[in-house]
Formats: C-alpha cells, sequence, structure tokens
C-alpha cells in the first residue's frame, strides 16, 4: 500500500495553486497549470513513495492562512514545516533560497556565488525552476544579471 500526499487547490491573486502535505509537513505548493507539473508530480509522488489524494490536512489550513495574509501584504515569514523533495544539491539551493528577505532579490550568479559554486549557474537555475513549494521557498526573488 502506498502512502498518501494530501492536496487541496487554492486560488491566489495571481493563479491556482496545489498544496500537498505528507506526514504533517508540507511537501507542494506549486502553480497547478505550470510546465513542469508532471515533472514535478512524479518527483515528489516517487521519492516519498506516495500518491495525491484530495484531502485536507492542519498544514494546508494553516498554508491557506499565511498565504491569504501574505498576498493582501501583511505576512512575510512564512512558518509552515516543510519538507524539501529533492536531490541534495536542489535542496542546497532551496535553502539559500529561504535566506533571501521579503523585499530583496539575487541573481542566479550571486546565488551560486552563495553557495561557492560560481561555475554552476546553469545547474542553480534548474535547481530554483524544480521548486515544488513557490511562494514560501521563494524562487521568485532570483531574477537574470539583466535584471
Amino acid at each position: 500500500m502506498q502512502n498518501k500526499i494530501n492536496i487541496q487547490y487554492f486560488k491566489t491573486p495571481f493563479g491556482e495553486l496545489i498544496l500537498g502535505e505528507y506526514q504533517n509537513k508540507l511537501c507542494l505548493a506549486d502553480w497547478r497549470y505550470r510546465k513542469m507539473r508532471d515533472t514535478i508530480d512524479k518527483r515528489i509522488q516517487n521519492k516519498l513513495n506516495s500518491v495525491y489524494t484530495v484531502n485536507n490536512s492542519d498544514v494546508i489550513e494553516k498554508t491557506k492562512e499565511q498565504l491569504t495574509v501574505y498576498f493582501s501584504g501583511n505576512l512575510k515569514v512564512f512558518s509552515i514545516p516543510l519538507l524539501l523533495v529533492g536531490t541534495d544539491f536542489q535542496i542546497k539551493i532551496w535553502h539559500e533560497l529561504q535566506k533571501i528577505s521579503f523585499g530583496k532579490t539575487k541573481t542566479y550568479l550571486q546565488l551560486a556565488k552563495d553557495i561557492n559554486q560560481e561555475k554552476a549557474v546553469r545547474a542553480v537555475a534548474n535547481a530554483n525552476g524544480a521548486n515544488a513549494i513557490s511562494i514560501l521557498i521563494p524562487c521568485h526573488r532570483i531574477i537574470g544579471a539583466n535584471g
């Protein structure tokens, strides 16, 4: 029998998110209709040996509440327990992303330098794009060198 990842869909001012919870941690907060949807879903389900089940949870409800406050402009830091599902390199990048303060940005090159891998800009960009916990792990704060 496979484990279950509880999921819910959540409409935001910027589009619909799919929120996923596994063992009381948020493992998914991603745009429902993005190009990499299938790839990300397969990665999460395979690594957790789980399937998505439409069901609610306390973590999902708390995430909805905090996202609502965030989108109203009244929250800058989230307090949701996260489960990062990816390669060691991806997880390293996602941890670095979490260090970028609200209202600040960095370039892909700056992020690569932060992990002492200046030549890994393309890998950093790929890991940034593979982020499955959008908003809470602020991949949107990374910009190209040209701004």
